[in-house]
């Protein structure tokens, strides 16, 4: 009876030490093959956007492609969850947006958890929404704006590039944190949203900041503040809202790198180090810069961290606004 438990110990820690070794070996030798990096909205975004060129730069570096591939409906959550469901071999990356810590208040159900479905690798870039006005309008500062709508309940909208985008709740947190008669006026994209505020039909707008970079420069906009935690590079004469005065509204679009749940380790800290890299390189810094976004690239776990204390913070707002996906 010895001998047999002896035995089959045995076999046992072989078996386990062979499967540590196929996993390690994996691992080390990953990528053996071409990579899917799925982004859940269509081409031409700005997921699609800020990803070519990191995964262009990746793919040299590695030396295997990693391939986009866009998986777009309903706000992403198609695309989302299909990479939830793909197999955790490192060879599908999701690249999310931000609408990944929002979309669980926005809808009844979803087709893959958030947190649970996925093994953060880094939060890539990041970018804030910026209010602006018209130019006719006699605000220069939000504290202007506060004022004049204070003055004139119900009198102001605001526009944003549609409903449970980020800018959309920005506005709400600044409408609810103020106490302000202020109505929201969606928009099909910011594109059009930008066209009514330049326009001045919507005089009042909380954009994303890249497309809002050109309207502001040739005076089309008047930017008051962006919502990010510092000034931002491109646009550095437009204030924080914090430096406004008002600390509690911010709030960043980002574009964050993920992996199935259960992706070997190994290679999550693997993918982490080569995609930081990427971004601290200072031509690829310059270049996302111009995009209007800021290179970021933290940790696996600074960057679960973030998701959920993002995902807590954004609920808060959307059940106390009542904002529901349409």
């Amino acid at each position: 009876m010895k001998l047999l438990r002896r035995h089959f110990l045995s076999i046992a820690g072989t078996t386990l030490a062979g499967l540590a070794a196929s996993r390690i070996t994996r691992a080390d030798t990953y990528p053996a093959r071409p990579v899917r990096v799925i982004v859940p909205y269509a081409p031409g975004g700005a997921t699609d956007i800020v990803a070519r060129p990191i995964l262009q730069e990746l793919s040299r570096r590695v030396g295997q492609q990693f391939y986009l591939e866009n998986i777009p409906g309903a706000g992403g959550n198609i695309g989302t969850g299909q990479a939830a469901k793909a197999a955790h071999d490192g060879y599908t990356i999701l690249l999310a947006y931000s609408s990944h810590v929002t979309s669980p208040s926005m809808f009844e159900k979803l087709p893959f958890d958030p947190v649970k479905d996925f093994a953060p690798i880094t939060l890539a870039v990041a970018s804030p929404a910026v209010l602006s006005v018209h130019p006719s309008m006699a605000t220069n500062t939000v504290e202007d704006l506060v004022a004049l709508i204070r003055a004139n309940p119900g009198k102001y909208s605001f526009a944003s590039g549609g409903t449970g985008t980020q800018p959309h709740l920005a506005g709400e947190q600044f409408r609810m944190s103020l106490g302000l008669d202020l109505v929201h006026v969606p928009h099909n994209g910011g594109g059009p949203a930008l066209v009514s505020a330049v326009g001045g039909h919507t005089p009042i707008i909380f954009s994303t900041l890249p497309p809002a970079i050109p309207f502001i420069k040739e005076g089309k906009l008047r930017a008051l503040a962006v919502t990010g935690r510092t000034r931002f590079q491109t646009v550095p004469e437009v204030p924080t809202m914090a430096e406004s005065g008002y600390p509690d509204i911010e709030g960043d679009t980002w574009v964050g790198a993920l992996a199935p749940a259960g992706t070997d380790g190994h290679i999550v800290a693997f993918l982490n180090r080569e995609i930081v890299g990427i971004l601290a390189v200072p031509a690829m810094k310059e270049r996302l810069m111009e995009l209007g976004y800021v290179a970021v690239g933290n940790t696996p776990d600074e960057f679960a961290a973030r998701i959920k204390i993002e995902i807590a913070t954004w609920a808060r707002i959307i059940r106390s606004a009542g904002i529901r996906a349409q």
